[in-house]
């Protein structure tokens, strides 16, 4: 990527550093988990889903597909804009979610210049630095894997991350030889899987301001000087394993907007499609990542813990640490509120104060209607305690009456349609079709919240 970081958050767009390093443990999961996409034009239904997947992608973005999005279309194309070139840091870009009360009290804390004691707390920090680098970093490699099969564009993949398209029957670069685009054509990314901006026969022109008041447009952000996504591989998309992996921390330290919280991770992964910068698979393979990453780190999963990470300690117990972090972020919100954290939390004047408007909006991006692959699994229940027991870490950790066992039960329960691309029967693909709103809801009233 080029030019300035918009993310406001250095733990994650930090992670382009790690592009050209060896393949760690938690790489090749992800590797392994978001492979089936490169195997989708060997069938008929691969093919179709990938067909489906540039018309999704094109009518969203061009406005043909309506989605019940949470502003209006005008509104909505505005806020894609923003999420894209966001400078608020700690998170504050994405804290919306809280409420207008608790968001106003998070921004304030975290724009904080004298970083006093109602600032955003030291260990919130370092969680969102970890957390964010661990997906970010698996993310933003997947990025050349899948695109050609390299650690940085240029550099070779492990001959165990290579053995990954052996067994999966794939290839690199899915998007440029379905949609036409290989890898160095012309207008495509040098590297491989070509962005919709490159691909689609056309690109809805969104034209908004920047935090300075100045005016930008998608096409200065995909095409540059803004951005210049030109020759950044799009499978799987950054920002959305990002802000689901940031939406998810937050609805984790305050789990009384835990529903709006994926409401906003699903809205800014949605908003990635709008902008023209990002597929509809991009954005499921950037979800089911930052969930399968967030789960494994509340597991404390060996594999994720003690690692060296700018901007934090090498944390060994990241369960107990969020626990603890979300009794010091209570401290500063009610400091800034005024009132408790729950009474601050019914206080909602923002476009997330309509449940049944988040839950249908949460609902259209949990597949994208782009079709099923996997037969088999679209058939059943997939019983997540077997394939995923860690998953239910998403839910204990927030509603710490339920047990890991009640809660695996709950997220099979209220589990999404299943058979799609990534769904084929591993532990990895499960998380897919998890649906977090509706788990969160149950879990709500079973805990008595």
């Amino acid at each position: 990527m080029k030019g300035r970081i918009f993310l406001g958050m250095a733990a994650l767009c930090s992670t382009m550093v790690f592009a050209a390093a060896a393949q760690t443990a938690t790489d090749l999961a992800a590797f392994k988990g978001l492979a089936p996409v490169s195997a989708l034009s060997a069938t008929d239904a691969g093919k179709a889903a990938l067909k489906a997947n540039l018309d999704v992608t094109g009518g969203i973005q061009r406005g043909t597909i309506h989605q019940p999005t949470l502003y209006p279309l005008a509104g909505q194309q505005q806020q894609s804009m923003r999420d894209a070139i966001s400078s608020l840091p700690k998170l504050a870009d994405l804290s919306e979610g809280l409420g207008s009360s608790l968001s106003a009290a998070y921004i304030a804390s975290a724009t904080d210049k004298n970083q006093d004691a109602n600032a955003i707390p030291q260990k919130v920090i370092e969680l969102l630095a970890y957390s964010a680098s661990t997906s970010g970093k698996n993310s933003n490699a997947g990025k050349y894997f899948f695109a050609n099969g390299t650690t940085n564009g240029t550099k070779p993949v492990s001959d165990e991350a290579a053995q990954i398209f052996k067994d999966m029957h794939g290839v690199p670069d899915p998007f440029g030889r379905a949609y036409n685009k290989p890898a160095g054509a012309p207008d495509s990314d040098k590297y491989g899987d070509a962005r919709p901006f490159q691909t689609e026969p056309s690109v809805l022109r969104i034209t908004g301001t920047d935090a300075a008041g100045k005016p930008v447009d998608n096409a200065m952000y995909n095409n540059g000087p803004l951005m210049d996504l030109t020759n950044s591989p799009s499978y799987p998309s950054g920002h959305t394993t990002y802000g689901y992996t940031g939406s998810l921390l937050l609805a984790l330290l305050v789990p009384q907007r835990y529903q709006q919280m994926v409401t906003r991770g699903a809205e800014f992964g949605n908003d990635r499609i709008i902008i023209g910068a990002h597929y509809a698979m991009d954005v499921l393979g950037g979800r089911t990542l930052a969930l399968y990453d967030m789960a494994h780190l509340l597991a404390n999963d060996p594999l994720y813990m003690g690692q060296t990470i700018k901007g934090a300690p090498a944390i060994t117990d990241f369960r107990a640490e969020v626990v603890e972090a979300r009794t010091e972020l209570a401290k500063v919100l009610e400091t800034r509120c005024g009132k408790p954290v729950t009474a601050c939390a019914q206080e909602d004047s923002s476009r997330f104060h309509d449940a049944a408007a988040n839950q249908a909006f949460y609902n259209v991006t949990q597949t994208y209607d782009l079709g099923v692959v996997f037969v088999k699994e679209a058939k059943k229940k997939e019983d997540v305690g077997k394939l995923a027991p860690e998953a239910g870490y998403l839910l204990t950790v927030a509603f710490p009456s339920l047990t890991l066992k009640q809660a695996d039960k709950i997220l099979t329960e209220t589990e999404g349609p299943g058979g799609g691309f990534l769904d084929n029967g591993s532990g990895f693909g499960v998380y897919s079709r998890i649906d977090l709103y509706a788990a969160a809801g149950r879990a709500k009233q079973l805990s008595g919240m």
